[in-house]
């Protein structure tokens, strides 16, 4: 992994241009399967690295260190037969009609030597992958006092004010009142992101934190807010019914249909709906708010939408797609993960699968392109001959199940073929599962170490 074989080079004139955007679950499982020989690729994203998003509330509470589920782009694209060209940069704006994306620049260094920041690149076919941001549904104060769990600095700044609570609640003199709410944790959400972290922070207080601050530990509360009369709404009725059995045996408040209204500095304000009253509004203290409800569209996603005709772009969730992928309204243009619109859930399964078959699709135009470019027409001329003699299958989804860690090494699946698993085993299976979905060795190893050293010598309760 660490010595990539020489490969093509990048910028041949006889092969079409294709740039990705982003580098998340669909982007990079589309570079995994696309075959490079017949294409030159830019990948375009504000990070270098693809994130396993699905353990990332482990990070959190420093059960696995935020460089163990990061995976530079370079260690993917590296090892294709073609060298494929990265850009760090924002893309702040598509013009579908000349064919080209802006870009700024995200290097603080360009910006000091006066250089220019800002930089239009061409593409023959385009792949939008920017995944989608935290839905905030116009409530007040969430984007100002709440901690949203979609990036590794969302992660950090967690584990950070998680410490932090506990250190400002062990102060000498404080008032119980203000004690009492450091150390009350809420989670927006009972989604499964939502109920991870729940189920991490529980697992990091019962494990470590009771040791280390024994007099202030015993007054930590965790509430779940969910809208929904259920938490996990994907699930089997039977499994949501065993998460929240199992919260309540360990202590953590789940509180089903209870709407959110407005985040505070220090308090949250919700709407209860119950059998004997309709709706009664509280107001929660809190420590710690941490949101995980719900995507929204990124600004490109809907600036790019505002340019096609309303009819084929009607829907706020994201691009409007046909059963190729391809962004309605538009020609050589695809949108594959949580920014595109479809049928099926916004998850991790469904990108992958999206950008595994858009990846097959492309290296077959890819190949096609290249037989019509040595008929001796150019390449601008082959793609458009491509897209219209194009038969290929539409993208068929497969479901291959849901996992949820709930804590104590106890997690659930729902499985196909009506398969409903909860307890130790399948908390065995959900790591196994995870470990052998990460991208490299080097991953692999990392997280392993990671839930030894966790095992050995606990979770670090540094604040930094």
């Amino acid at each position: 992994m660490r010595n990539p074989k020489p490969s093509l080079p990048f910028g041949d004139p006889t092969k079409p241009h294709l740039l990705v955007l982003g580098s998340g679950w669909a982007s990079m499982s589309l570079l995994n399967q696309i075959d490079t020989r017949h294409w030159n690729v830019t990948v375009v994203s504000p990070r270098n690295y693809f994130l396993f998003t699905p353990l990332l509330p482990s990070c959190t509470v420093g059960t696995l260190e935020l460089r163990s589920i990061m995976c530079p782009i370079r260690f993917i694209t590296g090892h294709k037969k073609r060298s494929v060209k990265f850009v760090e940069a924002d893309v702040v704006d598509i013009d579908p009609q000349s064919r080209h994306i802006t870009v700024k620049s995200r290097q603080e260094s360009l910006e000091l030597i006066d250089k220019a920041t800002d930089a239009s690149l061409p593409y023959d076919y385009l792949v939008v992958g920017v995944g989608a941001q935290n839905a905030t549904f116009g409530i007040p104060g969430v984007g100002e006092h709440a901690n949203f769990l979609k990036e590794i600095w969302h992660a950090k700044r967690i584990r950070e004010k998680v410490m932090d609570c506990f250190e400002t609640a062990s102060f000498p003199g404080l008032h119980p009142n203000e004690v009492d709410r450091l150390l009350h944790f809420i989670v927006v959400g009972g989604g499964p992101t939502g109920i991870e972290y729940a189920a991490e922070l529980r697992d990091f207080v019962e494990e470590d934190l009771v040791k280390w601050f024994p007099d202030v530990a015993k007054r930590v509360k965790i509430t779940l807010i969910e809208a929904a009369p259920n938490v996990l709404a994907s699930f089997d009725s039977s499994l949501q019914l065993y998460t929240e059995k199992h919260f309540q045996r360990e202590n953590i408040v789940v509180r089903t249909s209870t709407a959110v209204r407005e985040v505070k500095e220090r308090e949250v304000i919700v709407l209860e709906k119950s059998k004997r009253v309709v709706e009664e509004t509280h107001a929660i203290p809190y420590g710690i708010l941490v949101w995980a409800t719900g995507n929204g569209p990124r600004p490109l996603t809907s600036k790019l939408a505002q340019k096609l005709p309303h009819e084929l772009q009607n829907q706020k969730r994201g691009l409007v797609v046909d059963d190729h992928l391809r962004v309605k309204g538009t020609d050589r243009i695809f949108a594959i993960g949580d920014c595109a619109a479809t049928p099926y859930a916004a998850t991790a399964q469904v990108a992958t699968q999206q950008g595994g078959y858009l990846g097959r699709l492309l290296s077959k135009y890819g190949k096609e392109v290249e037989n019509v470019v040595g008929c001796g027409k150019s390449v601008r001329d082959a793609c458009e001959e491509v897209d219209r003699n194009s038969q290929e299958k539409g993208f068929a989804y497969t479901h291959r199940g849901s996992l949820a860690y709930i804590g104590t090494d106890r997690a659930i699946a729902d499985l196909p073929g009506n398969a409903r698993l909860a307890g130790f085993a399948t908390f065995l299976f959900w790591r196994s599962f995870y470990l052998s979905s990460l991208f490299t060795l080097r991953n692999k190893s990392l997280v392993m170490f990671d839930w030894t050293k966790k095992i050995l010598f606990g979770r670090d309760i540094a604040r930094e």
